[in-house]
């Protein structure tokens, strides 16, 4: 089993808040997931309804492999990984079942929610490479600077876990149903909005890593573990 190495702090080592952070990482994947059935613009920018509220699960994220770990990061990606593939399964059902003849609404349902699944799988695969992506790196850096510069860590992991997820869920998501040129439009207005949501959360990133560290009583450093990202511990 993994063995990250922890400076303790006043208080002792705990997860008190980790359950809490889990289940705000998984609300956030499963809302973005619906919300991107629909392409919005936003000020200068056109994207996916989900972006507006996907780059909490980065910040989320960073603040798990920061506090607790790679170890633990990597199994709340995993939580959010089956809970969004079992969302998928069940629009998927629900929409191949019977309306029942008094409900108008099954062409409404399927234009909506009938491309979740397609979605689905665009997210799951990007989010599953982007997030591993960016804890690693995030992890890995942690080490390599001793636990300073934050700031260099959220946003350098987070350029390229977001790169790697954006490029993906848009080719997967929507490659073949929407023209060349809004792909693109969809993928630049994604990176960029991303990585500035990032960024700017910084200030707020560091409130939370520093309260929870001292809350939870941990710093951890990932010494001596695994990086596979498949293993559950």
């Amino acid at each position: 089993m993994d063995q990250p190495k922890t400076r303790p702090a006043p208080g002792g080592g705990g997860t008190r808040y980790f359950d809490l952070i889990m289940a705000a990482f998984v609300t956030v994947l499963i809302v973005s997931n619906i919300a991107s059935t629909k392409i919005v613009n936003f000020g200068p920018f056109t994207f996916d309804g989900g972006t507006l509220l996907f780059p909490a699960s980065y910040i989320f994220g960073d603040i798990l492999t920061e506090v607790y770990g790679y170890g633990r990061a990597r199994r709340v990606i995993w939580t959010g990984f089956f809970a969004a593939g079992l969302m998928a399964f069940v629009l998927a059902v629900v929409g191949a079942l019977p309306a029942a003849g008094d409900w108008p609404h099954q062409e409404s349902f399927e234009a909506i929610l009938g491309q979740t699944p397609r979605i689905v799988a665009g997210s799951l695969l990007a989010f599953w490479l982007g997030e591993f992506s960016n804890s690693f790196i995030l992890s890995k850096m942690k080490i390599r600077t001793g636990g300073r510069l934050l700031f260099l860590r959220t946003i350098g992991s987070t350029i390229v876990g977001e790169g790697v997820d954006t490029v993906v869920f848009v080719l997967v998501a929507f490659a073949g149903v929407l023209p060349p040129s809004l792909l693109w439009a969809i993928f630049i207005s994604n990176y960029i909005f991303k990585v500035g949501v990032e960024v700017l959360a910084t200030p707020a990133t560091y409130v939370a890593v520093n309260r929870l560290k001292k809350e939870e009583g941990i710093d951890t450093f990932d010494t001596g573990i695994s990086y596979s990202p498949f293993r559950l511990r």
